[in-house]
């Protein structure tokens, strides 16, 4: 579909069209039947004729057309307001309408990103009530719980490959759409190779070249002293546009507003695709150079606490000077999809990342949680490279028998990861304070494994699986049933660091299926339910617990299989749309048993309600946000002191509601806020250490205006306006009930240009 119109005088349209003009010029090209577009088609050439004089600034012609995505089921078309989408990836089931879809998912655009300023994916999953976000272990990692389950970011998926990505951070710019899908997905998206994602999963999707040209340069500020720089440019080549360019990059670099911290990043990403009739095909190039400076670590409670400690100065770094982390990632991907003919379509893809890290390392432990008394921990060095190729072939056709229609699709998907390493780390923990930390130099090594400068692997994961599904829509696609199933080996092994012999190894099969059921007795409301599995690495029997010999020391167990059901509702008013999940989640655990065998036996359950809201409430208003209500137990865990007791790290409450508002009268102006809210978790299996909950306040403005054929959009940003200090997570490794500091209050300034 194409759009012409005369030049039109830029004064003459409201923020809200200039917006819409913009949003569909620059972002959403790809609403190919959209309500925008029809929009856009009668007003623009009604203001037109309105307008005279040709004295005054204009904007260039407006041409809307169809979406260049290089895939057949194309990118899922905006939903109203531009914030989220209309659906998102369903796994293998590919791209589904959230309406047609038995599952919960929830897709944030780059409209969305840029217009918060997101630097990375924990800022943009701040808008999510069924996410928190976490640190790694020890580092600086980005985590997540979804559903009260973790999920590491090595097991965020890349158009649908699992850790191609930067392993501890991933930043924001280089991607249209971040993807969360809610619950397990064994069967949707195979077993992730860290072994978590039990609650979810969270897929980023490239940037594509849209069918308009595409020049766009970013220039922002924090307070802190860190600057950024960013580019955007796209274009699509050839007669018949077929041929696709898009190069994103992004430099920042500079201190934060937490003490004497600093960091450096530079990001690119070049995206290719290319399409004919019946061929498409993309690919993919990037590159993250991650460079931190003394960023203040994690919180570990030691055995001697007995309560929490408060919340210190948020601006406080008990950081040592001589603490860094480098993180330099390679990664690329390439897609092709052929038809055969209208009903069957192959696909295949593939994808490698090249990592190398390089980190020295140490935090605080917190003996006395009155005072705040604790220990400098040891100084930890490590290095390592990471090597993954991971792939996929599919087919997918539709076929029909009787009154039954059939969408069909059968994949192969295999994963292969090798790990290098080394370690080292001092002796001795000097004593420190949480509110008047000490600085200590850089202590001598004393013992380690491998050498830095010869790394050897130290652990391989190889990931195979075979899956199967079949969409059965009867009733004028009224009810859809969906069954499959996927057959995945896992092999798992690992090394000495010194002298490179096998010290472990994991070789386990499993088959989990999946089904589900999606009613629409109207067009606008959807019930539906879900029974699916997760599939995890079982853990490996230890030589002892608490003390105990274990009598199957080394044995490794079954894969851990995690069960949810699921039902709930779908319902879109006006430009409105809400969700309502009810849901139930078993993961497994293992434990010593009375005659001293370590085996599986309890479970941690995770029960929980989830509503989410999204859309236009007004004209001029759009909201998104929502909230979760989560009780997650520990279930026979073989002791009196935590059977029942609440698992690490997960509250009972989490919401969010964010607000956007165009400022009738003023042209180009609009005001956001946002509410975050979790309620209070626990620090150890016990529950004897509680960690108050927290709420946060941020607020957004923009301003957006045409500079002759030049579109101006200034930013400015504050997040945590009251500048609380609280404990922002805990936990974010199994087991663990370490804690994070929230950041200060941060102000956020950025200036777009469009040419």
């Amino acid at each position: 579909m194409k759009i012409h119109r005369k030049p039109v005088r830029a004064e003459t349209l409201s923020f809200q069209e200039v917006n819409q003009g913009k949003h569909y010029l620059r972002k959403e090209n790809r609403l190919r039947h959209s309500l925008g577009c029809l929009l856009l088609a009668a007003v623009f050439p009604v203001l037109a004729q309105e307008e005279a004089p040709a004295r005054e600034a204009v904007l260039p012609a407006i041409e809307v057309s169809a979406s260049a995505d290089a895939s057949s089921g194309g990118l899922s078309p905006a939903y109203h307001g531009g914030q989220v989408a209309r659906g998102g990836r369903a796994g293998i089931l590919g791209t589904r309408d959230a309406m047609e879809t038995p599952f919960s998912i929830n897709s944030y655009t780059a409209e969305l990103i840029q217009n918060q300023q997101a630097r990375s994916v924990r800022d943009v999953l701040q808008n999510d009530a069924s996410v928190r976000t976490a640190r790694g272990y020890g580092n600086f990692q980005e985590s997540y719980f979804i559903r009260g389950f973790l999920l590491g970011s090595e097991d965020i998926a890349y158009n649908g490959l699992y850790s191609l990505l930067p392993r501890q951070y991933i930043a924001s710019e280089l991607f249209e759409r971040v993807e969360v899908l809610r619950g397990a997905s064994a069967f949707l998206t195979g077993a992730s190779p860290g072994g978590s994602g039990i609650g979810g999963s969270i897929n980023l999707l490239p940037k594509r070249a849209p069918n308009e040209p595409l020049s766009q340069v970013n220039l922002g500020v924090t307070n802190g002293g860190q600057k950024s720089t960013s580019f955007d440019v796209a274009r699509r080549f050839g007669d018949d546009q077929r041929l696709g360019l898009r190069i994103v990059g992004t430099h920042r670099e500079g201190g934060t507003p937490v003490a004497r911290e600093q960091s450096r990043l530079d990001a690119f990403l070049t995206g290719f695709d290319w399409k004919t009739r019946d061929i498409r095909l993309s690919a993919d190039i990037g590159y993250q150079n991650h460079r931190l400076r003394g960023t203040r670590p994690n919180v570990t409670l030691g055995a001697g606490a007995t309560s929490v400690p408060s919340a210190p100065d948020n601006k406080r770094n008990w950081a040592q000077p001589w603490t860094h982390s480098d993180e330099r990632d390679f990664f690329a991907s390439t897609r092709g999809e052929y038809d055969f003919n209208e009903n069957f379509t192959a696909y295949a893809a593939v994808g490698m990342r090249d990592t190398t890290e390089d980190n020295l390392l140490s935090g605080i432990t917190i003996n006395n949680g009155a005072t705040g008394a604790g220990t400098v921990n040891a100084r930890f060095d490590n290095t390592r490279k990471d090597k993954i190729v991971t792939g996929e072939v599919g087919l997918r056709g539709k076929l029909r028998t009787g009154a039954v229609n059939h969408t069909l699709v059968t994949s192969y998907s295999a994963f292969h990861f090798n790990e290098k390493g080394a370690w080292a780390m001092s002796s001795g923990t000097p004593a420190t304070n949480l509110y008047d930390p000490v600085s200590i130099p850089l202590p001598a090594l004393a013992f380690g494994g491998g050498d830095k400068h010869h790394l050897k692997t130290v652990a391989k994961t190889r990931l195979s699986s075979f899956a199967i599904g079949d969409t059965l829509s009867m009733l004028d696609e009224r009810l859809l049933l969906t069954l499959g199933m996927r057959h995945q080996t896992l092999k798992i092994n690992s090394y000495n660091y010194n002298t490179g012999d096998k010290t472990a190894g994991y070789d386990k099969s499993k088959t989990s299926p999946m089904a589900s059921i999606v009613a629409r007795p109207l067009k606008n409301l959807s019930f539906y339910g879900n029974y699916i599995e997760g599939l995890t690495q079982g853990e490996t029997a230890p030589a002892t617990v608490a003390g105990t010999p274990v009598q199957n020391a080394g044995q490794a167990l079954s894969p851990y299989v995690s069960k949810q059901k699921e039902v709930g509702v779908k319902y879109e008013y006006g430009m409105l749309g809400a969700g309502l999940a009810f849901f139930t989640t078993k993961k497994p655990r293992a434990l010593l048993d009375s005659s001293g065998y370590f085996k599986s036996s309890g479970n941690d359950r995770h029960r929980g309600i989830e509503l989410n809201i999204y859309g236009k409430a007004a004209k001029n208003l759009r909201v998104l946000g929502g909230i979760t209500w989560l009780d997650a137990r520990q279930k026979l865990t073989g002791s009196a002191q935590t059977d029942g007791k609440k698992v690490i790290g997960v509250p009972a409450r989490q919401a969010n509601f964010n607000v956007e508002w165009d400022v009738p009268g003023v042209r180009g102006l609009s005001f956001d806020a946002r509410a975050i809210a979790t309620s209070s978790s626990y620090a150890n299996a016990e529950n004897t250490l509680r960690v108050p909950g927290w709420r946060r306040f941020d607020i957004g403005a923009r301003y957006l205006l045409a500079l002759g054929r030049q579109i101006v959009t200034v930013r400015a940003r504050i997040e945590n306006v009251t500048n609380r200090d609280y404990w922002s997570s805990v936990g974010g490794y199994p087991g663990s009930g370490y804690l994070v500091l929230s950041m200060p209050r941060t102000f956020m300034l950025t200036g777009t240009a469009d040419f």
